[in-house]
């Protein structure tokens, strides 16, 4: 078994604290993503299951053992960095061979690892070359066949694909999803790219100043962010936020979005007082001018920008002196700049944050909280 359990792990630099009473437990044969912006933690938790630093605090567990004072080669993990760190001098073969024969591993044994991570990641035909007769994307699956050779308990990624172009990221993306099918194997992932996060995880972890925020699937974080600073980062483009006035009744919360905007959310009306709070739509959820789809109300607005990104657009559109919002429409969208345009709005798909930042709960989901049925965390 290869769960991996985080009880109240502190990390301090000096008297920065820059991990903060973490508590995460990563189920056996997990993809679990860690994400959040730069300077979150992110990556200094990784390193502390590594080994590679030292926590302050609290208990690092991997399956039965408690590492947290064990030297790092003794921990059972492997870890993917962001520079592929290849031997210049070695081919493929001695690159991925060179942490075994620090072992005292036999060459039968060594040849017949190497191999069968080679086949797995398809790399057979490459094995006498140098590192500098490799593309970015070979590079880097040198460096993760250097890892599956080990047959570690855990996998560590610290993100991987951050040097590679557009296109070569979105085809190593699907190549580690389907490695982790092929492995069956626990996987802990770092990035900043909310998109990896999303298309990549079973589950995410979202960090802030050294704190989880919320765990859950990414279709949980996406639908229901446990407070503004979640439901901010998971999104792109990100979701529109504006100050309205609210007023609990009993099967909802009205909220003025503006004077002719009006709308009755199916939230729960004890999760917050009467009075001004935060509104939050994302803009894929706006209902363009000309469709079909029923909307509970509209926000009117000038178009001041169109960006035009083939399968879909997305509009910036002002809706008054102190408030441009975004709106996505479909590819074929005949919005023009300078055009006056109704956006309509489903209340189901709309989110309210409290005066505290935390997400106001929709009331099909009374008791469930933000961080999903199956996960464990402290948050803020």
């Amino acid at each position: 078994m290869s769960e991996v359990r985080l009880s109240g792990v502190t990390k301090l630099f000096g008297d920065q604290r820059v991990l903060d009473g973490i508590d995460i437990e990563i189920k056996d044969r997990e993809f679990m993503v860690f994400v959040g912006p730069s300077g979150c933690g992110k990556s200094t938790l990784l390193r502390t299951i590594a080994g590679l630093e030292r926590a302050s605090g609290g208990r690092i567990v991997i399956g039965d053992d408690d590492v947290t004072r064990t030297a790092p080669a003794k921990r059972g993990v492997a870890m993917v960095f962001q520079s592929y760190a290849l031997y210049p001098h070695m081919s493929v073969y001695e690159n991925i061979a060179f942490g075994l024969q620090l072992q005292k591993m036999s060459k039968e044994k060594i040849d017949e690892r190497v191999r069968e991570a080679a086949g797995v990641l398809q790399i057979e035909p490459l094995l006498e070359r140098k590192p500098r007769a490799l593309s970015g994307g070979q590079r880097q699956r040198v460096a993760i066949g250097r890892a599956i050779v080990r047959h570690p308990k855990v996998f560590l990624f610290d993100e991987p694909l951050s040097n590679l172009d557009a296109a070569l990221r979105v085809q190593m993306r699907l190549e580690l999803i389907r490695l982790h099918q092929r492995l069956d194997a626990t996987m802990v992932y770092v990035t900043h790219d909310q998109i990896e996060a999303m298309t990549m995880a079973d589950r995410i972890v979202v960090l802030n100043a050294g704190q989880v925020e919320q765990i859950g699937t990414p279709l949980e974080l996406y639908r229901y962010p446990r407070n503004r600073f979640v439901a901010g980062f998971i999104g792109s483009p990100k979701m529109n936020f504006m100050t309205v006035q609210a007023e609990p009744k009993e099967d909802g919360i009205d909220v003025r979005v503006t004077d002719n905007c009006q709308l009755r959310l199916p939230l729960r009306p004890d999760a917050v007082q009467a009075g001004s709070v935060t509104f939050g739509i994302r803009p894929e959820h706006f209902t363009e001018p000309g469709s079909d789809e029923r909307a509970d109300s509209h926000i009117h607005g000038e178009v001041l920008v169109v960006e035009h990104l083939g399968g879909e657009t997305l509009l910036h559109v002002r809706v008054n002196d102190e408030l441009t919002l975004s709106a996505k429409g479909s590819g074929e969208s005949p919005v023009a700049v300078g055009d006056r345009i109704s956006l309509g709005i489903n209340a189901r798909h709309c989110h309210l944050f409290a005066q505290d930042g935390q997400a106001v709960p929709h009331i099909h989901r009374q008791a469930e909280t933000a961080v999903g049925p199956k996960a464990t965390a402290t948050t803020r």
